[in-house]
């Protein structure tokens, strides 16, 4: 193995930021335990700071930032300026999977179920459902179910009045009740399933990241069928989006109807202890490390590639 000088980006301004710190914290022990030089950057929204922080440049970057800024193309477009590989999809890839609107246009042009869904603008929900009760309102380009409101009653929608903070378009779906399932995907190959049973109404952002909230089934308990079934799905979804190196993808399973609706892919999956992709690839007998080590080693810019 080749000692690099790796700069692991963390934290940044997002809704997800303790998250983020969380992931580039354990990303940075495997990385210095594997025998690289680790340089940990608090991302600030501050583009002077953060060049200043990659000078000189380092070899590499970990890229393990979530959410806005991080997630969506933003870090990855200047990172393929400065001509520094770094982990993870690249701009376009993260781009569309972490717009919900364009991701699920690809997904339904590809084949690939997703909930019935519109686009509303706020004012156009401050009295009127948008769609029959129950249905979900989530932000466009949030993750960790940030901003996310299941609409049973209409104390939840005056819950959602209330609280709403993530601008004035709104992506509605309609709930689908079934089982979580999430697949965990590396390369080219769908690494596993994993089924979440959280003790709250759904996995919130409280279920996914407080210890004991939420039961974690690995693999899932699904028949033999439906498991390869989501598998195929999630690898499909990871490749017309053009992914690369490690993605998530979030299912809901309608066991009556026998039928996989897709919600969501993570192109920076969370490296906490609590995350889902690292207990995914545990299950086949890749520890942390190895995987932090493969990650690394399938970092690059897509520009770079391109001019070969």
């Amino acid at each position: 193995m080749t000692k690099k000088r790796v700069a692991i980006l963390m934290g940044g301004w997002s809704a997800e930021r303790e998250v983020s710190l969380d992931s580039g914290r354990l990303v940075g022990v495997a990385l210095q335990e594997l025998g690289h030089d680790v340089i940990s950057i608090d991302v600030k929204r501050d583009l002077s700071h953060l060049m200043t922080a990659l000078t000189p440049k380092p070899d590499v970057v970990f890229n393990a930032l979530h959410g806005v800024g991080g997630e969506d193309g933003a870090v990855q477009g200047l990172l393929e300026i400065l001509g520094i590989p770094y982990t993870h999809s690249g701009v376009e890839a993260s781009a569309i999977a972490m717009n919900k609107v364009l991701s699920r246009r690809v997904f339904e042009q590809e084949g690939i179920p997703v909930p019935t869904w519109k686009v509303v603008c706020k004012k156009d929900v401050e009295t009127t459902h948008p769609m029959p009760m129950p249905y979900v309102i989530k932000p466009i380009n949030e993750g960790s179910s940030k901003g996310v409101y299941i609409i049973h009653c209409e104390e939840d929608f005056e819950k959602f009045q209330k609280e709403w903070e993530f601008g004035e378009t709104l992506l509605i779906e309609k709930f689908i009740k079934g089982r979580e399932v999430q697949v965990g995907v590396m390369g080219s190959q769908a690494m596993g399933a994993i089924e979440i049973r959280p003790r709250e109404a759904f996995y919130n952002y409280t279920a996914k990241y407080t210890d004991g909230r939420a039961e974690h089934l690995m693999p899932a308990p699904l028949s033999l069928e439906a498991y390869q079934k989501v598998l195929a799905l999630g690898l499909k979804a990871h490749q017309v989006l053009g992914c690369r190196s490690v993605s998530r993808s979030d299912f809901m399973y309608d066991e009556g109807q026998d039928r996989f609706y897709l919600l969501e892919l993570n192109t920076q999956p969370g490296m906490s202890p609590l995350s889902l992709l690292p207990e995914i690839v545990a299950h086949k007998g890749i520890t942390f490390n190895q995987l932090i080590s493969w990650m690394l080693d399938q970092a690059r810019c897509d520009q770079k590639i391109c001019a070969h």
